[in-house]
């Protein structure tokens, strides 16, 4: 799909496996970029301690998540651990267009299906300085069982595979660091050139 991309909002992919830090880094990108909006996702999961519906994701039932993946509502979808994530193409279209950038923390799959539907996307995948570091950052966390630790760390080997295709990675050494790059990764989309056509053709006709 093709838009233009001097009328219309950027969105950015970020892809991590579990316990990169990838949740921190978005949080410091949208505070230093205020104008960007992020992207929240739904899901058929119940809250956290601490999570916000509307916020954190929007929580359904999974009847009502199946009846939207039926309706064609979800411009990506997948299950995970038994639950299903996803993200409303309706949503993301119309952020676009109000030319409001966009941030979105999907998975490599549903990046994947993202990337096939837009040609002018924006996608970053996170990498741990290692993989011995990854597992020491799971096992870190403290809520979760040995087994679903294990479970994590060897998707998480899978999706490290994916890297590749995306535009940029980013190593999570350091999150000031980290958070840096992203925030520059932006502001270098933001100034290229078929960005700022519409403003360059203003500019020539006031010459």
């Amino acid at each position: 799909m093709s838009r233009n991309m001097s009328d219309q909002g950027l969105f950015i992919v970020l892809s991590a496996p579990s316990g990169t830090g990838k949740s921190s880094i978005c949080r410091k990108l949208l505070a230093s970029c205020p104008e960007i909006e992020f992207s929240v996702s739904y899901t058929s999961r119940t809250p956290r301690p601490n999570e916000i519906n509307g916020k954190d994701y929007h929580f359904i039932s999974r009847e009502d998540f199946q009846r939207r993946i039926d309706q064609g509502e979800f411009i990506e979808w997948i299950e995970n651990y038994g639950h299903f994530y996803g993200t409303s193409g309706k949503a993301m279209h119309e952020v676009l267009v109000r030319g409001k950038d966009l941030l979105l923390d999907i998975e490599p799959r549903g990046a994947k299906e993202i990337k096939k539907k837009f040609e002018d996307g924006i996608f970053v995948f996170v990498l741990p300085p290692s993989l011995d570091e990854l597992l020491k950052r799971l096992e870190k966390r403290g809520h979760e069982s040995p087994e679903v630790i294990d479970k994590r760390f060897t998707q998480a080997e899978r999706e490290l595979k994916e890297v590749m295709w995306y535009d940029y990675t980013v190593f999570n050494e350091d999150l000031e660091t980290a958070a840096k790059q992203l925030i520059a990764i932006y502001h270098a989309e933001k100034c290229k050139t078929n960005r700022l056509s519409s403003k360059i053709d203003s500019f020539f006709k006031s010459c």
